[in-house]
């Protein structure tokens, strides 16, 4: 097991499950999960509901709020779910917490699209997933974390993300 419990932020495109695997992970680390989706402004939530891409400048606050929170679960642990996209959106988390690794869900196009479609009661149309995937740059070797695969079942994820985690020590 991990000696010193990491802040983990979860992240990848919509739908590939951040928020289904966040609590999972969070549970079997026994550290509490927050939702990055409640740290979003509601013009935010107004725009993703209407089919809009938020630009760089409506995600700053957001990745502020994400990175305070993960900063104060340091040398506690947390885990947080975050799309985290980009490298620059994951440089200034970093830069707010600098002890966060992140866990990358990745998977093909379509197995996220067919799993976004069975949602219910989710504001992100799956019409936003290739501007998602367009954006998405993936970890780089020099940024703490790693990738983990979305076939199977959650608690599959879930183990794999664990191993994964473990192996970072």
């Amino acid at each position: 097991m991990m000696r010193t419990p990491h802040v983990v932020v979860v992240m990848g495109v919509a739908g590939t499950g951040k928020t289904t695997i966040g609590p999972l992970l969070a549970a079997r680390l026994g550290v509490p999960y927050a939702e990055g989706d409640d740290f979003h402004p509601e013009a935010n939530i107004a725009k993703m509901t209407a089919g809009i891409p938020l630009e760089d400048e409506d995600r700053w606050p957001w990745l502020d709020a994400i990175g305070a929170w993960a900063r104060g679960r340091t040398g506690r642990g947390g885990v947080v779910s975050s799309s985290a996209l980009k490298r620059s959106y994951r440089d200034r988390l970093r830069a707010a917490a600098p002890g966060i690794v992140f866990v990358h869900l990745t998977g093909d196009r379509e197995l996220v699209e067919r799993r976004m479609a069975n949602r219910r009661g989710h504001f992100m149309p799956t019409a936003l997933l290739d501007s998602q995937f367009a954006t998405l740059q993936p970890l780089q070797p020099d940024e703490p974390g790693v990738a983990v695969d979305i076939s199977g079942t959650p608690e599959e994820i879930t183990a794999r993300a664990l191993a994964a985690l473990e192996d970072l020590d």
